[in-house]
Formats: C-alpha cells, sequence, structure tokens
C-alpha cells in the first residue's frame, strides 16, 4: 500500500526503474473527438495542477492535445518538463522501422520535442517484440523519457523479457473494482514494472454500485474519488478521462482522505474478472 504522504496533491510522483517521475494521476482523453474539445479538457486539467496527460495515436486528437498543452503552458508559464506526455503507437504501426516512424509522427502532430513515455497499444502478435526493439532505439537515443506496453498479460510480458534489454517501465491496462489484476500486479512489482489503470471508473459503471456508495458516503466524497483513491492507495497509477471542468476538479479531489482497511477489503471482494474494454488475447487487431 501507498502512504497518504506519498500521494498529497497532483504533482505527486514516483519514480519509474530509470528514475524518471510519474504523477500518480493524470488526465486520459480516449475517445475525446479533435478539436476544441479535447484542446478545452487538457488546458483546463493543466491549469487545475494535473501534470500528466495521456493520449494514444488511434485516439486521433493528438493535434488538440498538443494545442491545449502549449495554451496551457503560455497561461501558465509552467516549462515542458514539468509535464508527462504519454502517447501510443498503433496496432497497424507495429514493427521496427513502422514504430520509428509512427513516433516521429505522433511528436508532430503533438508538437513537442520529446514524450515523457511511449507505450506498445497492444500486444500484437509476431509485431510486439519488433515494435519493441524500436522502443529501445528511441530510448537509447534520448527520443523519451521512458517505455513501456499496454494491455500486455503476464504471458505477453514473459514473452518480450525473452528478448528485452530494457525491462517495460509501465503496463497501462485496464483495471478496476470488477477487474483488479492482482496477477499481473504481482507479476509486475517483482520485475520493478508500474501499473497504470485505463478505464478506472469502468467507464461510469460503477458509479451506482452499493458497496462503492456507502464507502463514499461515509468518506463524505464521490464514487469516482474513493474509485481513484484506492488506485493510488493500491500502488497504481489512474488516468481518468473528462472533459468537463467540475468532473476534472473531481477527480482531482482525492488527496485529502484515506480509506480503511475495511474499504479496502470490501473493495478487494468485489473482483469479478469482469472487463469494459477488448481482452488482449481475444482482441480483432
Amino acid at each position: 500500500m501507498t502512504t497518504h504522504n506519498e500521494i498529497q496533491n497532483l504533482q505527486s510522483a514516483f519514480p519509474l526503474a530509470n528514475g524518471v517521475r510519474m504523477p500518480w494521476l493524470g488526465l486520459g482523453v480516449f475517445n475525446v473527438p479533435e478539436g476544441a474539445e479535447a484542446a478545452n479538457a487538457v488546458k483546463e486539467a493543466i491549469r487545475q495542477g494535473y501534470r500528466s496527460i495521456d493520449t494514444a495515436a488511434i485516439y486521433d486528437n493528438e493535434t488538440s492535445v498538443g494545442a491545449g498543452i502549449r495554451e496551457a503552458l503560455a497561461e501558465t508559464g509552467l516549462a515542458r518538463e514539468a509535464l508527462f506526455v504519454t502517447s501510443k503507437a498503433w496496432n497497424a504501426d507495429l514493427g521496427y522501422e513502422e514504430t520509428l516512424a509512427a513516433y516521429e509522427t505522433s511528436l508532430r502532430k503533438l508538437g513537442l520535442d520529446y514524450l515523457d513515455l511511449y507505450l506498445i497499444h497492444w500486444p500484437v502478435a509476431g509485431k510486439y517484440k519488433h515494435a519493441w526493439r524500436a522502443l529501445e532505439k528511441l530510448y537509447a537515443d534520448g527520443r523519451v523519457k521512458a517505455i513501456g506496453v499496454s494491455n500486455f498479460h503476464v504471458h505477453h510480458l514473459d514473452d518480450l523479457l525473452q528478448t528485452a534489454t530494457v525491462v517495460p517501465m509501465v503496463d497501462q491496462v485496464e483495471l478496476h473494482p470488477r477487474l483488479q489484476q492482482p496477477e499481473l500486479r504481482a507479476y509486475a512489482a517483482e520485475r520493478g514494472i508500474r501499473i497504470e489503470a485505463w478505464s478506472p471508473l469502468m467507464q461510469g459503471g460503477l458509479l451506482d454500485d452499493p458497496t462503492l456508495t456507502a464507502i463514499a458516503s461515509r468518506h463524505g466524497k464521490s464514487v469516482a474519488q474513493v474509485i481513484l483513491r484506492w488506485d493510488l492507495e493500491i500502488g497504481v497509477a489512474t488516468i481518468p478521462k473528462s472533459t468537463r471542468a467540475h468532473r476534472i476538479a473531481e477527480n482531482a479531489d482525492v488527496f485529502g482522505f484515506s480509506l480503511t482497511e475495511e474499504d479496502h477489503r470490501l473493495i478487494a471482494a468485489m473482483d469479478l474478472g469482469r472487463r469494459v474494454g477488448p481482452d488482449p488475447d481475444n482482441f480483432d487487431f
């Protein structure tokens, strides 16, 4: 468990295996269309104190995300180095040369000189090892601060580590109270791989859950805030998605309370291994 003192505000961060510090909580922009909505969400989040922004090539909003970043930096006076920006290589671009090119495309769309974290989006059989060599090249050349994967099961990581010269620093996966992934979390912890949760609120499917509602009521918090706090306390970084200023603020208000041991016991009992996104083993790429 992480302690309250380790995660006090939106600037709280933890060290990856290479010492690069990654914020505990960030803004995800999955399914936010290109245009003003994406740019404004990013700008609002940074204005409110967020320092981690997560996008991907397949989200088709990198240009707007980059615009929001630049506008926010100009408004706030923050340096680019204050932010932690993540993007991901899509399945069609996995391969050594293809992934190198995909990285350059993402940088161009974002209008950035580097990314803080670059991920392989899905473990496409026969492709992800070639893509990983490309990420290792980008990392060795100082083009990216950290590299990792997304949606990798234990067996995918095992396979990748047979040939990898750099251990992935992050595995970003679907994780929420109905899909807690204890085996993956334990495996990753043993190897210095940090887990980051996408869809931490189960795409809103947990907001009326009676167990979580009761816990939230006891703390005077929302269910979303309880879930995000739970992520942090079990040592998982998290990137809730929102485009509304009040939701962006609510999702950030998770640093003034702690869950009890009983809260953790009740949430642990909710795990059903239930996904709302694709299973990486059965995803139609």
